[in-house]
């Protein structure tokens, strides 16, 4: 029998108990808590399944009305995900007169990864390449499709469906983020797929299965069930904070550069140990030498619509009125009508200068000092 529910060691959760093995045992003493951008991502795949199988012809009943977070974003986010789809299809029909068209497909690894299952949200298999798509509407972190785990994971369950049946060579798996304007593609042979899923996958999944290896904290802590409590976490990030006793130019160049590639996951940490003992406090706990106190709050209207009538009665006008926003106007007039004519009154101001590191897509920004070297260069 398959197992039911979410697996221990899931793709979802691949990148973190493939860094940090013994979390996947971890968490599972944990209760499984629903969130609002969970539910959300569900209401938005079950848009996007239906989009997509109406744009291939399919009979399928329109879900919705039964969508809590359905929104006009929404919307657009499943049409564009249909739309892309029906693009990558039709690409491959310039190869393969009929590729396979497989829509939440369910997946199954579990001969590298033990329980290991999954669903893909698209398959398409023409002329000896697999794709998968995995659509994210999340907003708030950037999905890379480059040697995702998860990604791999589920091109590993599908191979082991259709690599007996087609003539597989090549994995090619994209992320496709609407909310963040990305679409991500990796690929990869085939054989290379095999040889990590072997190498990596397989002794580091048994490790965590077990509930063995070693703790380690990194940015796949985030989504970790036990990053309040972790000690591997604390400590590692305590360790970080020791150069605070120190002021910035005291620090050695190279103990900058540690700080700045650990200091966002410094804050993160320090933020949800705040958010964990707040929820501790309301629940009864009290921690020494802190209270729960109320936090500020602004006045606001008990009834809208009271205070209308009571204004309009008074012989004032209760609104102002405001230019619409560049999304709510481009909404109002559609892309093309809005193009024609508010293009040459839109601009685009440079965006306040921030330090990333090197693996960002951006390109770097020039500085003084860079400027005034390529002008005497020139000279």
């Amino acid at each position: 029998m398959p197992p039911k529910g979410h697996a221990i060691l899931s793709a979802s959760s691949s990148d973190r108990w493939l860094h940090c093995p013994p979390s996947a045992r971890l968490c599972e003493t944990y209760e499984d808590k629903g969130s609002d951008y969970a539910a959300e991502g569900t209401d938005a795949h079950s848009l996007c399944e239906y989009k997509l199988r109406k744009a291939l012809g399919m009979t399928v009943k329109d879900p919705t009305e039964h969508l809590t977070w359905y929104n006009a974003e929404m919307e657009d986010c499943a049409n564009g995900y249909a739309a892309f789809i029906l693009e990558q299809v039709e690409a491959a029909k310039e190869a393969c007169a009929d590729p396979v068209v497989l829509i939440e497909q369910r997946v199954d690894f579990s001969r590298w990864v033990e329980q290991g299952f999954g669903t893909a949200d698209c398959i398409i298999i023409a002329d000896g390449t697999l794709r998968i798509v995995d659509y994210k509407h999340g907003l708030g972190v950037l999905v890379s499709s480059e040697d995702n785990p998860q990604m791999k994971c589920y091109a590993l369950g599908a191979l082991e469906l259709f690599d007996d049946i087609y003539d597989i060579d090549n994995v090619s798996m994209t992320i496709y983020q609407p909310r963040r304007q990305n679409v991500s593609t990796f690929e990869l042979e085939r054989e290379a797929l095999y040889a990590w899923a072997d190498e990596i996958l397989k002794p580091t999944a048994e490790l965590a299965f077990a509930g063995d290896g070693n703790f380690l904290c990194g940015e796949w802590c985030g989504f970790c069930k036990a990053k309040h409590e972790c000690r591997a976490r604390a400590e590692a990030n305590l360790l970080l904070a020791q150069h605070d006793f120190k002021l910035p130019p005291l620090l050695e160049d190279s103990e900058i550069e540690v700080i700045l590639s650990r200091v966002d996951e410094l804050v993160a940490w320090a933020s949800d140990i705040k958010e964990y003992a707040l929820q501790q406090a309301i629940s009864g706990k009290e921690w020494h030498g802190f209270k729960l106190v109320e936090g500020r709050s602004n006045r606001k209207y008990t009834n809208e619509t009271a205070v209308i009538q009571a204004v309009e009665d008074a012989g004032f006008d209760p609104y102002e009125k405001k230019l619409l926003g560049i999304t709510a106007m481009q909404k109002l007039l559609g892309k093309d009508r809005f193009e024609e004519l508010l293009a040459g009154f839109i601009e685009k101001p440079r965006g306040r200068l921030t330090l990333v590191p090197e693996s960002d897509k951006r390109p770097a920004m020039n500085t003084a000092k860079s400027d005034f070297m390529e002008e005497y260069d020139n000279e």
